[in-house]
C-alpha cells in the first residue's frame, strides 16, 4: 500500500472509531439522567454481579462530601501514581468528553478503550435491562440509568486494565449511590453542607447520614473538619461498623488552627508561583514545603485530605514520624508491611510510568463474566 493509501486508511479508521464512540455515548446518554433516579443500589448491584464483580479485583478509596471531592480525588490519584501504583479514577461531572470520568494512569480512557469497555458490558447491561423491565418494579425508569451504566463501565475498565487501586467519587450522597457497591478500605468525607436536599434530606444530620453510608466495616474514615452535627453522625457511623476515624482539627472562630489538638491539620500555607506551599500534619508525619499547584485555602485542605487518605491506605500510622511509606505497592487489605521513603508528597513532578501488566487478570475477568449471567434475577 502506498503512503497516501495508508494515510487515507488511517483517516477512514479514525472516522469509523469516532462514529462508534459517539454511538455508544448517545446510547448511554439516552438513559435516565443523573438527576432523575431511584435511590437504590439494587439495580447496579445486579449488573455488577452479572459482570462477575469487577470491583473485587482492585483496592479502593471512596470519596463523598459536598465540596472538594474531585480535586481531592485527583490529588490522591497523583500521589498513588508517584508511589508506583497503577490507578483508576472515577469522578463526575466531565468538562469536554464523557471519557474524562473514567481515567487510568491519570488520563481519560482512550477512544479505543471506551469502545472496548462498552462491548465488554453491553450484553450484561441488556440482560439486566430486560430483567428490570420484566419485574415491573421501576415503571418507566426500568432500564439501568446513565450513571449506573457508567459505574459498571468504570469498574469493568479498571478490572481489565488492570489497576492496583481505584479512586472513586460518589455521584450523589453515598449510602445508595451506584458507586457504593465497592468495598473501599478508605472512605474520605470532604466538608458536608446542605446540598441535593430533594434526595439527601433537609438537615445536616440527614445529609451526613446518607453520605457516611460509604463507610464500611474495618475501613479507615478520613474526614475534613465538619459541623458538630455532621461530625457526630460520622463518628457514630464509624463506631457502629468498626471503622477507624481520622479527623481534621477544627479551626477557631478567628480561622486559626488549634495546633495543640490532635488530628489532621494545615499548619501553614504560603502563596507561591503557580499555587501554594503548605505544611501538612497527616496521620503519621508532618510534611513541610509541599507544593500544591492550585490556589485557595480550600485546596490546601483538600491536599491534607489527600495525603491522609494515602497514608491510611498504606498503613502510614505504623511509620516513624519522619517517614513516607509504603513497603509494598499492593500490601494486604486493611494495612500491611511497608517501606519508608524520605520525601514529602508532591503533585508537581511527572507521574512514574506504571509497570506492564500481563493478560492473566483480564482473561480471568472475562471467564467470570461468561458465567455471571446465570445468577438469580431481581
Amino acid at each position: 500500500m502506498s503512503r497516501e493509501g495508508a494515510a487515507s486508511r488511517r483517516r477512514e479508521d479514525d472516522v469509523a472509531l469516532e462514529t462508534r464512540v459517539r454511538e455508544i455515548t448517545a446510547e448511554i446518554l439516552r438513559r435516565t439522567p443523573e438527576h432523575d433516579f431511584d435511590p437504590t443500589i439494587e439495580r447496579v448491584q445486579r449488573v455488577i454481579d452479572v459482570l462477575g464483580s469487577p470491583q473485587s479485583s482492585f483496592r479502593a478509596i471512596h470519596l463523598t462530601g459536598t465540596n472538594g471531592k474531585t480535586s481531592t480525588a485527583r490529588m490522591i490519584d497523583a500521589l498513588l501514581r508517584e508511589l508506583g501504583l497503577r490507578v483508576g479514577r472515577f469522578t463526575s461531572p466531565h468538562l469536554s468528553t464523557i471519557r474524562e470520568r473514567i481515567a487510568i494512569d491519570g488520563e481519560p480512557i482512550t477512544r479505543e478503550a471506551w469502545v472496548r469497555t462498552w462491548e465488554d458490558v453491553a450484553a450484561q447491561v441488556a440482560i439486566v435491562d430486560g430483567e428490570l423491565t420484566a419485574s415491573g418494579k421501576y415503571g418507566a425508569k426500568a432500564e439501568l440509568s446513565f450513571f449506573e451504566v457508567l459505574t459498571a463501565m468504570a469498574f469493568s475498565a479498571f478490572a481489565d486494565a488492570p489497576v492496583d487501586v481505584a479512586v472513586i467519587e460518589v455521584g450523589m450522597g453515598g449510602e445508595w449511590d451506584s458507586t457504593n457497591v465497592v468495598d473501599a478500605e478508605v472512605a474520605v468525607i470532604s466538608p458536608v453542607a446542605l446540598d441535593h436536599e430533594r434526595w439527601l434530606g433537609h438537615t445536616l444530620g440527614e445529609i451526613a447520614t446518607v453520605k457516611s453510608g460509604i463507610v464500611k466495616a474495618g475501613a479507615t474514615v478520613v474526614s475534613a473538619a465538619q459541623d458538630e452535627e455532621v461530625a457526630a453522625v460520622v463518628a457514630a457511623r464509624a463506631e457502629r461498623v468498626g471503622a477507624r476515624l481520622v479527623t481534621e482539627v477544627p479551626t477557631t472562630e478567628d480561622g486559626e488552627v488549634e495546633v495543640a489538638a490532635p488530628g489532621l491539620a494545615v499548619l501553614a500555607r504560603t502563596l507561591a508561583v503557580g499555587g501554594q506551599v503548605v505544611t501538612l500534619r497527616g496521620v503519621g508525619a508532618v510534611y513541610e514545603d509541599v507544593f500544591v499547584p492550585l490556589h485557595g485555602a480550600h485546596q490546601a485542605h483538600n491536599a491534607l485530605l489527600a495525603v491522609a487518605a494515602v497514608e491510611a491506605f498504606l498503613g502510614e500510622w505504623r511509620c516513624p514520624a519522619t517517614s513516607w511509606r509504603p513497603r509494598s505497592p499492593v500490601s494486604p487489605r486493611r494495612g500491611g508491611s511497608s517501606w519508608c521513603a524520605a520525601r514529602p508528597p508532591s503533585w508537581s513532578t511527572p507521574p512514574t510510568t506504571p509497570p506492564a501488566r500481563g493478560p492473566a487478570r483480564r482473561r480471568s475477568r472475562r471467564r467470570s463474566r461468561s458465567t455471571g449471567s446465570s445468577a438469580s434475577s431481581v
